[in-house]
């Protein structure tokens, strides 16, 4: 959206959001292992089949109903939320958890829209990072202070790479203000066509 169209231009700062990335990643795996933690096997979740006994049927419910990420996260968050971490980790993550949401704000009160891209890279191919997952983790960096200031977002296509891999812009809006946003994303879709544009990657 240029000014031509009626957009004022504003550069703004979230100066917290740097710590988005370790801030989410101590909370969603301190609240995954503390909602995960009833999934026995009993009540809730996946049964293991034909256990030997009771601590067979947890053991192995939980080692084959969780896949490799989840597990990684259970165990980071049972860490964090371990005793004499609890405090050093997870507390002072909500507290800059606070921080964030305050940045997004103040900035909301001079602006009705931020526009960010929606990750760092363009889109890659199917599983190339899964062997790396603080790569993987990195690659939301621009959503997840979204989602821990807990404004609404959108991600609509913005271009093409050289190799035809699709770009994406977020536009993110106030809180309960969901109708300025899409309005802004069908303004931009109106003067834009990457909407209609498919990637074809080989």
């Amino acid at each position: 959206m240029e000014e031509r169209e009626g957009a004022a231009i504003e550069e703004i700062s979230l100066p917290h959001t740097e710590y988005a990335v370790a801030v989410y990643y101590l909370l969603a795996t301190a609240e995954a292992s503390s909602n995960l933690a009833r999934y026995d096997g009993v009540k809730y979740g996946f049964r293991a089949k034909s256990p030997a006994n009771l601590m067979d049927l947890y053991f192995r419910s939980r080692a084959e109903g969780f896949g490799p990420e989840v597990k990684r996260r259970i165990m980071l968050g049972t860490y964090a939320l371990s005793s004499g971490y609890y405090d050093a980790y997870y507390t002072k993550a909500q507290r800059v958890r606070t921080l964030i949401r305050r940045d997004f704000d103040r900035v909301f009160e001079r602006v009705d829209v931020i526009a960010t891209p929606t990750a760092p890279t363009p889109a890659f191919r199917f599983g190339e990072k899964t062997q790396d997952p603080l790569q993987m983790y990195l690659s939301d960096i621009f959503t997840i202070s979204v989602n821990l200031a807990g404004v609404p977002a959108l991600s609509m296509p913005c271009g093409l790479t050289r190799a035809n891999l699709p770009i994406g812009l977020q536009l993110l809006g106030k809180l309960f203000d969901e109708a300025t946003l899409l309005r802004t994303a069908y303004a931009y879709e109106q003067e834009t066509e990457w909407h209609k544009k498919r990637a074809v990657v080989e």
